[in-house]
């Protein structure tokens, strides 16, 4: 009887074979059949039988055997069910207008019903699939070596805490000998509350309203990274070569994004120490506070001019973006980090309109994965705040997301470069952050941005006539 294969065994085979995640994508990711998806399907019919006695020993480093093809099953990414098709510029206009009536409304039919859900996993898989950090960092740069003299207090006690969480994550020596990790994970989302100056509405039966899904994350040395995402239905893809971010969409395809290269947040919450530790290299430590009763140490980073001027783009302009790590003094170990990012948005003279997005996040369940303290669970909250033009037309949305880590493996055997290659119908055309605002203020370039902002002014001037009874 033919013996069956582990999952790591039927991951190698198939990067062996060339059907690694960049060698799938030299044809449209809307066409073509994701690495994957085919290795889950493989672990999913092979999940009644045992593991291979010669795999059990690389399976149990991720400490977890459940089945992956419970989550990241075969997905639709070309049109939608609804007949729209990618890129439908009428069809993905999902105006706040809209999407705030979507909202708003107390008893909705279906269809707009399903519009509201299809705008809300929008709205989700935007702000909070595949965010990137604040700055560049390279995992080859050493962290600086602890100075008191002619060294601010600040920046020497930033240093020193860095110090404690490299040894407590698994000590330099080992996380310097890590070239690639693999990681999987399962994860809801939810957007939990909606909040206009006169209005707050909140999610009813969140249980039920939580998208389900998971992702599988790869990294390597040096500064690349390739992320699949699957939500309710939809899937974002997002990588870089070490010289290129690159995102993909089911409604936006695949373009490069502004700016230099920078890590992907998601990794840095709980899955990559050593980048964590290089992201706060030049931090400063600005105090302490408690974090679920833990007291921690505060390390802030800020972006600096020339990086935000790299990611703005016409009309749209990233003004700040400012990251902080609670950093426990019991175990040493990053427990919450913060970060946010302040956008202006004006066009052809009309008033500025100002998008701030903060991300929370609660890093839970440290255990160790070949020697590396790895966080298994945590939860963010997202909040998007909109100001701007009048002072009562402000409106905030509340996000929440939980994710739990089921495989973590290091130094995958057979990952190479090529797994790690833009897609081959990626558009010349950059896209700044302003994309992932729930409007058409995510167009193409300045003078397509300028025409979707003034549908959208048109839209939200309707807005306060809407009567809402809850």
């Amino acid at each position: 009887m033919e013996r069956k294969q582990g999952f790591f065994s039927a991951l190698k085979e198939e990067v062996v074979r060339g059907l690694s995640p960049g060698r799938s994508r030299t044809r449209s990711p809307a066409r073509s059949g994701s690495p994957i998806t085919s290795l889950l399907r493989r672990k999913k019919s092979n999940s009644s039988s045992n593991f291979a006695p010669n795999h059990e020993q690389l399976i149990s480093r991720s400490g977890s055997l459940r089945p992956l093809g419970e989550t990241l099953t075969p997905l639709m990414e070309g049109p939608d069910p609804d007949g729209g098709e990618v890129g439908d510029s009428k069809r993905v206009g999902s105006s706040i207008g809209h999407w705030m009536k979507g909202q708003l409304s107390r008893t909705p039919s279906a269809a707009s019903t399903a519009y509201s859900k299809r705008s809300d996993l929008r709205l989700l898989l935007g702000v909070m699939g595949a965010p990137l950090a604040p700055v560049h960092v390279s995992t080859s740069d050493p962290l600086p070596h602890l100075s008191i003299k002619d060294t601010p207090i600040e920046t020497s006690s930033a240093q020193y805490i860095l110090q404690q969480y490299t040894a407590a994550s698994g000590g330099q020596k080992l996380q310097s000998s890590i070239k690639n990790a693999y990681a999987m994970g399962k994860l809801k989302m939810l957007a939990s509350e909606f909040e206009t100056p006169t209005k707050v509405v909140k999610s009813r039966n969140s249980a039920r309203a939580a998208e389900s899904g998971g992702f599988v994350l790869w990294q390597m040395n040096p500064d690349m990274w390739y992320v699949e995402l699957a939500v309710g239905g939809s899937k974002v893809h997002a990588g870089c070569n070490g010289k290129l971010v690159w995102r993909h969409t089911p409604w936006l395809g695949a373009h490069t994004a502004k700016g230099t290269v920078r890590p992907l947040r998601r990794a840095l919450q709980g899955l990559d120490p050593r980048s964590t530790a290089s992201m706060f290299a030049n931090a400063r430590c600005i105090g302490e506070k408690k974090i679920n009763g833990e007291d921690c140490f505060i390390l802030k980073l800020c972006a600096d001019p020339h990086t935000l001027k790299a990611r703005s783009e016409g009309p749209a302009e990233i003004i700040r973006h400012v990251l902080f790590g609670y950093f426990s003094q019991k175990t040493g170990l990053l427990v919450h980090m913060e970060d946010s990012h302040l956008t202006r948005i004006q066009s052809n003279g009309a008033e500025a309109v100002y998008w701030e997005t903060t991300i929370n996040s609660f890093l839970d369940d440290y255990r160790p994965v070949e020697g590396i303290m790895i966080a298994h669970s945590g939860r963010s909250v997202v909040t998007l705040f909109r100001f701007g033009e009048m002072a009562m037309s402000h409106t905030k949305t509340r996000m929440e997301e939980t994710w739990t880590i089921e495989e973590v493996a290091f130094n995958v055997p057979g990952l190479s470069v090529d797994c790690f290659i833009p897609p081959a119908d990626l558009k010349s055309g950059s896209i700044s952050e302003a994309c992932e605002l729930p409007q058409d203020e995510r167009g193409k370039s300045a003078i397509s941005l300028a025409t979707h902002r003034a549908k959208v002014a048109a839209l939200e001037k309707t807005h306060d006539s809407w009567k809402v009874e809850i």
